[in-house]
């Protein structure tokens, strides 16, 4: 099993294209190649990433709020007394402040809120290791439909070569009086018929290679060449782990599986912030300040009292003050009893979803299980099928070449001949496909 990505992957030095005629212009792609491309270039996954850094700042902004906040103010204005009576019609006013506060208690609502912002951050963190995890099956998926679809041009051009041989053949042979002019007919026709499947073989191997590349993000123009896997069919054949073993590895590696677990926890610290808001709250303020006035005496009668001397008002006008802070809940309109009971009804549908997400994850194990296993049943009846198929083709081609069978017994034998050879070639890489995704489910790293 751990061999079978790695002898996908391998490239012979005289690999063949599969997507462009000319080889040496073009990037040649492993499976390997195209993961580790997809995981620095893929936007869906560097979307994930930025997510998980944004929480981090939420992360530094919950644990500097446990710290106390200090910040600075200052007005200044300007007054007019447009009497005549005033000693001085205008003055300038200025003050400055400068404050502090930390909050002493609150029902623990404040370290409750930093270790729900650092749970959150590790869910972040498996939500981007989830993404890679989709976008590497995504990546497998495309890349063995891109080989099937390559193999399967070959096929239908292998199968259209040999409707010309078969056609060519005949039309001397109608020459020759030894067949019919719709005998001749009916093997051009089918000609027609194989040069429309290869068409149609093409057309599919371009939409899947057309989506391998928009999984790793290349532009139009880019042209891909993939590395032609040399797989026996030993490998094919392989013995699968028991389900219960890959089961048991897809709890331990699958992050979707963990992130259910930091969910529950996190809807367990939900509970007891809520719960912090039937306790008092208790915070510490303090502060210190000064002012000064341009003309003391402004806007007061001629000849009265002035007030301070500017030079010493910095002085006569500063101040320093402190408090205590304590709020203390009665009766809030049963919000907090609201928000205690519905933050106990989201852990309950935490615990159940992290137990759907293990069912799901039993059902897609099982289901690649059960498919690998189908399809290297199919395999092995296929490749009989091929073989009679082959053989069978053979022989009524001979008797055809001797006026023995008619050209509709030769169609059918090189249909049943095709029909066989593309039925091999899926159930061949349908098993290598879900081989490989059992491979992912258990953790294991593409070679």
């Amino acid at each position: 099993m751990r061999k079978l990505l790695l002898m996908i992957l391998s490239v012979s030095v005289s690999a063949v294209s599969v997507f462009a005629e000319d080889a040496d212009s073009v990037r040649t792609w492993t499976l390997r190649e195209c993961v580790d491309y997809a995981m620095e270039h893929n936007i869906q996954l560097r979307q994930s990433r930025n997510d998980y850094l944004s929480g981090m700042e939420d992360t530094r902004q919950a644990k500097a709020a446990m710290f106390p906040s200090l910040s600075a103010s200052t007005s200044q204005g300007l007054v007019n007394y447009p009497s005549a009576d005033v000693s001085d019609n205008n003055m300038y006013t200025g003050t400055y402040n400068l404050n502090a506060g930390v909050t002493l208690f609150q029902g623990g609502s404040l370290n409750t809120a930093l270790k729900q912002q650092k749970v959150q951050n590790d869910m972040d963190l498996l939500l981007v290791e989830e993404t890679a995890v989709d976008i590497r099956t995504a990546i497998v998926q495309a890349y063995m439909q891109c080989l099937y679809a390559a193999e399967s041009v070959k096929v239908a051009e292998s199968t259209e070569n040999t409707s010309k041989v078969q056609r060519d053949r005949a039309e001397e042979m109608w020459k020759a009086g030894s067949i019919s002019k719709v005998d001749f007919a009916q093997l051009e026709s089918q000609w027609m018929s194989d040069g429309y499947q290869v068409v149609s073989a093409r057309t599919a191997l371009d939409s899947y290679r057309l989506q391998l590349k928009q999984l790793l993000e290349l532009d139009i123009m880019d042209e891909m060449v993939l590395a032609e896997p040399d797989v026996s069919d030993d490998i094919v054949m392989s013995v699968l782990p028991s389900k219960y073993d890959i089961y048991m590895a897809a709890l331990e590696a699958m992050p979707e599986v963990r992130r259910g677990e930091l969910s529950v926890k996190a809807a367990e610290l939900g509970i007891k912030q809520a719960r912090s808001g039937f306790f008092p709250s208790l915070s510490l303020s303090a502060g210190v300040g000064t002012a000064f006035m341009s003309a003391t005496g402004a806007g007061t009668a001629t000849g009265s009292t002035p007030g301070y001397n500017t030079g010493n008002q910095y002085w006569n006008n500063f101040n320093e003050s402190i408090g205590l802070s304590l709020s203390i809940p009665i009766y809030s309109n049963r919000k907090t009893r609201t928000a205690v009971n519905k933050a106990r009804i989201e852990a309950e549908n935490s615990e159940l979803e992290r137990q759907s997400i293990e069912k799901n994850l039993l059902q897609e194990v099982e289901t690649a299980y059960l498919n690998a296993l189908s399809y290297q049943s199919q395999y092995t009846a296929a490749l009989k099928q091929q073989e009679y198929a082959e053989e069978s083709y053979r022989l009524i081609y001979e008797q055809f070449s001797l006026g023995v069978k008619n050209t509709v017994e030769l169609i059918t034998a090189q249909n049943e001949l095709a029909a066989a050879m593309q039925q091999t070639l899926q159930a061949r890489y349908m098993t290598l496909l879900n081989m490989a995704l059992l491979d992912i489910y258990q953790g294991k790293e593409i070679q």
